[in-house]
């Protein structure tokens, strides 16, 4: 075997490596990738101003745009990256491509990416586009629809092709979208709107069929980063624990009190809100039965007779106390209410919605998790930043800061 050594400033040209790769390419080569990492790290504001590009939009920038952001991110010249992450942010591909992905699998039970446009995704985009405060993504009475597009389909409560239509014809979601109200469009309450959750989407995904858990599930996992293995907690009472769990399944009552009760006594008393929500699998849409219960939360209530019959929307968060603090919740909210608005509203003021998206975005924009300290600082800084910058709850800050962050990876 051959080996070759570089003296440190031919490593930090990195043309050592390239001409030896060119003149000796049959060489068993150690440190491939020296060129690469070479440029990386040494990498000046147009490579930079290159990377950030690509990332946020995943297209090239143009000569021109380059320049911009080239000059925004110089030290010498502007000193104002987040001038250029925010250049980068105006191409159409940021929102056309990179937030509907990075939106799309929220919307599905299998976390599926290649999922058509549908009003979940486009409000979600529309919100960040427009710096719509996110943490009223669960709770707010709104809705995203295109206009200004002639021969498109309305807007449907039954199916979805306005927006699959609007897909394949290949409009601009930055430049097409507008907003309006659920409640004006889909015919439920206002009071009854809860952001994304009451999306037709979302109902189809999430409300269809089975007890309705799915959707707070899902909301847990896609928007607090905690699946209910991370918030299993004994401790809690099992009073609010619906009649359909069993008490000994397989016939052992240890599994019910060492397992099952751990997440039913947290999440049983929290989807109790969605207790008048159904997706209506014949119709295509979402209904809302107000003062009444939908029948599929009394399924299966011969498991166990003596547990909780559903009587109304009544919700009640118990993760408050105990080991689920950590989540971080609003003091200023009561903690308990009626209904998936005020429901959303807790999860969406938490500590853990705020720093679920902010590791999202970071993931998404630097193409791994946090690893280090560093990372870490930096993400406790970006989300101190989603919650108390002016203004507050902007997603689009929080792209641009991570962009930021990681232009030179």
């Amino acid at each position: 075997m051959k080996y070759i050594t570089w003296t440190s400033q031919e490593i930090i040209n990195g043309q050592s490596c390239v001409n030896w790769l060119r003149a000796m390419p049959r060489v068993l080569v150690i440190g491939l990738l020296c060129t690469s990492v070479a440029t990386t790290a040494f990498a000046g504001p147009r490579e930079q101003a290159k990377q950030m590009h690509d990332r946020l939009a995943g297209v090239p920038p143009t000569e021109a745009v380059l320049q911009s952001m080239e000059a925004d991110i110089d030290p010498g010249q502007n000193n104002n990256p987040l001038a250029a992450a925010n250049t980068a942010m105006s191409n159409p591909n940021f929102y056309n491509v990179t937030l509907k992905n990075f939106v799309a699998p929220w919307t599905n039970r299998d976390s599926n990416v290649f999922v058509p446009l549908n009003d979940y995704i486009a409000t979600v985009v529309g919100m960040i586009r427009d710096d719509v405060p996110f943490n009223t993504l669960l709770s707010g009475d709104i809705l995203y629809v295109a206009s200004g597009v002639p021969g498109l389909p309305a807007y449907s409560n039954t199916n979805n092709n306005h927006y699959a239509q609007f897909e394949a014809d290949g409009h601009d979601m930055m430049a097409r979208l507008t907003q309006t109200t659920q409640s004006s469009v889909t015919g439920l309450p206002s009071t009854a709107t809860a952001g994304i959750m009451t999306t037709r989407a979302a109902a189809e995904a999430f409300f269809i069929a089975g007890t309705n858990r799915a959707m707070f599930r899902f909301t847990m996992l896609n928007h607090m980063c905690n699946d209910m293995e991370q918030v299993h907690y004994l401790a809690l009472p099992p009073d609010r624990i619906r009649q359909d769990v069993s008490r000994s399944p397989g016939g052992d009552s240890r599994l019910f009190l060492t397992n099952c009760v751990g997440c039913h006594n947290g999440m049983d008393p929290l989807a109790q809100a969605f207790a008048y929500y159904n997706f209506n699998e014949t119709t295509g849409s979402i209904e809302y039965t107000q003062g009444q219960v939908q029948p599929k939360y009394f399924n299966n209530d011969a498991n166990f007779p003596y547990g909780f019959r559903t009587p109304d929307d009544a919700w009640e968060n118990r993760w408050r106390v105990g080991q689920n603090e950590f989540l971080g919740w609003d003091q200023s909210l009561p903690g308990s209410g009626n209904g998936a608005k005020s429901m959303g509203q807790e999860l969406a003021n938490s500590d853990a919605f705020a720093s679920c998206q902010v590791k999202k975005v970071f993931r998404a924009v630097c193409l791994r998790d946090p690893e280090d300290a560093s990372d870490r600082s930096q993400v406790t800084q970006m989300v101190d930043s989603l919650k108390f910058g002016s203004p507050a709850y902007s997603m689009k800050r929080t792209f641009a800061e991570a962009a930021v962050y990681c232009m030179g990876d």
